[in-house]
């Protein structure tokens, strides 16, 4: 099941819609109590990460869920062509130039940056910013069965538990997308900026089915 795609801007126009659609997909799929608030929550993180991006910043926001043998697995979506305009490329390439990327704190920072970067509309404005990035950009490094590199924040918070990074284990525990979702992917030099956010519903099929 795919929701409504809706239209999300940089000063949140549509959040509201967003979360309409929300809603709905918690009523199709039969989730309820802590589930439905799970999954409320998570939508809430994924549509504040467009807040301020970048000025005129337009993208579109869906959920999509896939039934399993023991449950469902929600898919909470933002993407945005690449193609920006001319001044939103200079905003972006500013803030990858500045140092300000060494700035984002919180999990919810981090991964804005990164959803900002992939922005870019080029390569070689793509070697500016990996070229200006922290070690945690590279810790949640993957490449898929496609070769289409991304974030996860699985491989993310892996490294940080075997590293021992306290600062970072400690972001991890206040964040809320890091406490609900099971996986979040954002998507790296391709000609879509996407963030998704994974979460699996367990036994959740069941009523699903009955719909």
């Amino acid at each position: 099941m795919k929701t409504n795609v809706i239209r999300i801007k940089s000063d949140l126009t549509g959040k509201a819609e967003a979360m309409q659609e929300a809603e709905r997909f918690a009523v199709y799929n039969g989730l309820t109590g802590k589930d439905a608030m799970h999954i409320r929550l998570l939508m809430e993180e994924t549509v504040s990460l467009v807040d301020g991006i970048v000025k005129g910043f337009s993208g579109s926001f869906w959920l999509e869920s896939e039934p399993t043998a023991t449950g469902i697995l929600c898919r909470i979506c933002v993407a945005a062509n690449v193609a920006v305009n001319d001044g939103q490329e200079e905003q972006l390439l500013g803030i990858a130039t500045s140092g300000k990327n060494e700035d984002a704190t919180g999990l919810l920072g981090k991964i804005r940056q990164i959803f900002r970067w992939t922005l870019q509309q080029t390569e070689a404005e793509a070697e500016v910013i990996s070229g200006a990035v922290s070690p945690w950009y590279a810790m949640g490094m993957q490449r898929d069965f496609s070769e289409q590199d991304y974030w996860s924040l699985q491989q993310y918070s892996q490294q940080v538990r075997n590293q021992n990074e306290s600062e970072a284990q400690d972001e991890l525990e206040k964040s809320i997308i890091a406490k609900l979702a099971d996986e979040v992917k954002v998507g790296i030099r391709s000609e879509r900026a996407q963030v998704v956010i994974e979460k699996f519903i367990h036994n959740a099929i069941k009523a699903a089915q009955a719909r």
